[in-house]
């Protein structure tokens, strides 16, 4: 097989508390060193916050693994200092086809509106994202990454976790006053406490076929039901760079997956699909089956689940690595600030409560996307192909086709840590940022380049006889102008008005995720300063 990848390996280093009699002691101890992980460990660091990252093996991830980085994963990256490489390495794309048989069913695009730094999906391979991770947290300084340090057992302790370390060097103990999971769909950390995914395993089986080829299709993706080249059965493609395509194929629950993987046999399936004129070489071949399930509770104590650790959907949507990623997020700026004492430690709370509603909601866009690709009964595949029968000819039957519906931001409805007021806006409390294009002296930028350091900011408009209002002691103030001369930025295209529903005078409390936290009609500084203190988790 060919090779366009070539994993680095990092350097072993023995551990100081091997051979010692006691634990060793740290405050903040992350299991896993993939993309979660690590993507964790960065934010804690940007913040000032250390920790210990364990991982068992000495490198990156094999094979491309998540490949789909949707807009809000590209905006968290931008916001970490590895956005504009996720954007030069990667594919773009905004679109994507749907087709039935051999006719195409319909086209969508899923960022029509212009005036985004970042687009709607780049493809991009998984061990390239965490190979620049790992190089920002080497650059850190405060992320101590050991590798070839296996987490062989977890005892759960009030005052944070042991973990039992198995190195090339001999065993040590290390004690966590946090325990961040972030060990995967295999979670050791939960084998040993206990704890059980509430959900299902679908009776599906599908193989992913990295393919190595120059093809004129388009950067776009796209979508078979029925196709003449695997008929009875879909099949997804998407282009990756380094000229590696993303082919995957419905096998159907009877198919043995050992054999299905044997090279000779996917090379097979592949050319029927591309054609004898189309050269291709394998890369990477996996088969997997589609687990829609979560654990009850993300937070036990000190020991907090994150990633696939936490909850597991189909690949179809690209919401497993995305919605990873977006737990790192949630939580880094909750668990810093209660290290800094600047928060209750009843703020991790909230992990649970947002992040849990957000992977339900993930679970339930997967699990349909399944019952739809692999109906489970003659009824629900006489559904299916009467809604697809009518997507040619009956354009307001397209919505109904479920190929996978992708990757979108939480909005964190409900959240204790929200302020009330301002639910019919286009950007109530709980909604993520929304990017616009604005004019910093006289220079093009982008606001969401402005927002979510690592603390709170108040973003607030000002126009001719509405001064923007001051920010409490403790939080940063951003001011957008409606012309040149009344904010520090100007929005001259007027989308940061639009978009975030604000007149002059107007402002809206970010959190350091880039979630809303409250929204002023009428900003006065003890109101703002009591939405800050509850969005820090403190009673009110």
């Amino acid at each position: 097989m060919p090779v366009t990848y070539q994993n680095p390996r990092y350097a072993y280093r023995r551990p100081d508390a091997v051979g010692r009699a006691g634990p060793e002691e740290a405050p903040v101890v992350i299991a896993g060193g993939g993309l979660v992980g690590l993507t964790l460990a960065l934010d804690l660091a940007r913040r000032g916050t250390a920790s210990v990252l364990l991982d068992e093996d000495d490198t990156v991830s094999f094979g491309s693994r998540a490949i789909c980085w949707a807009k809000r994963t590209l905006e968290i990256m931008g916001r970490l200092g590895l956005g504009q490489r996720f954007l030069d390495k990667g594919i773009t794309w905004n679109q994507g086809r749907v087709y039935v048989q051999d006719r195409e069913a319909y086209a969508f695009d899923l960022l029509p509106e212009q005036g985004h730094e970042f687009p709607a999906f780049v493809n991009l391979q998984q061990y390239y994202a965490e190979e620049w991770l790992v190089a920002a947290c080497e650059a850190t300084g405060l992320v101590d990454l050991r590798w070839k340090n296996r987490v062989a057992s977890v005892e759960r302790r009030p005052d944070g976790a042991l973990l039992g370390i198995e190195t090339p060097d001999g065993p040590y103990r290390l004690h966590a006053q946090w325990l961040l999971a972030c060990d995967g769909a295999r979670s050791l950390a939960r084998e040993q406490l206990g704890l059980e995914f509430l959900g299902q395993v679908f009776r599906d089986r599908f193989l992913i076929a990295d393919i190595v080829m120059r093809a004129p299709f388009p950067a776009e993706r796209r979508f078979w039901f029925d196709p003449p080249f695997h008929p009875g059965q879909s099949v997804l493609l998407h282009k990756q760079p380094d000229d590696v395509w993303r082919i995957d194929f419905q096998l159907g629950w009877d198919a043995d997956p050992e054999e299905e993987k044997r090279p000779e046999k996917v090379r097979a399936r592949v050319a029927q699909m591309l054609g004898e004129d189309i050269p291709f070489e394998l890369e990477w071949v996996s088969v997997y089956t589609f687990r829609c399930r979560r654990l009850e509770r993300f937070r036990h104590g000190r020991i907090l689940f994150v990633g696939d650790s936490a909850h597991q959907v189909s690949p179809f949507g690209a919401r497993g690595g995305n919605g990873g990623v977006q737990d790192a997020d949630n939580l880094a700026w909750k668990l810093d600030a209660v290290l800094r004492g600047a928060a209750p430690e009843a703020l991790l709370d909230s992990y649970d409560a947002e992040r849990i509603p957000a992977a339900e909601e993930n679970i339930l866009n997967s699990t349909r996307s399944t019952d739809f690709i692999t109906p489970k009964n003659g009824a629900a595949r006489a559904y299916r192909d009467a809604v697809l029968a009518l997507t040619t000819a009956t354009p307001a039957a397209r919505p109904w086709v479920n190929s996978g519906r992708l990757s979108r931001p939480a909005v964190l409805r409900g959240s204790p840590l929200g302020t009330p007021g301002g639910e019919d806006a286009p950007l109530p409390p709980g909604a993520p940022a929304v990017d616009a294009p604005v004019l910093n002296r006289g220079r093009a930028d982008w606001l969401l380049r402005h927002l979510g350091g690592t603390g709170f900011t108040l973003l607030a408009l000002a126009g001719e006889g509405a001064p923007p209002p001051e920010a409490p002691p403790g939080i940063a103030r951003l001011v957008v102008g409606e012309t040149e001369t009344t904010g520090g930025l100007f929005d001259h295209a007027g989308l940061v008005a639009r978009r975030w529903g604000l007149a002059p005078g107007e402002a809206v409390l970010l959190r350091p995720d880039q979630h809303v936290a409250a929204r002023f009609a009428v900003a006065e500084t003890h109101a703002i300063a009591a939405a800050h203190r509850r969005a820090m988790g403190h009673a009110a």
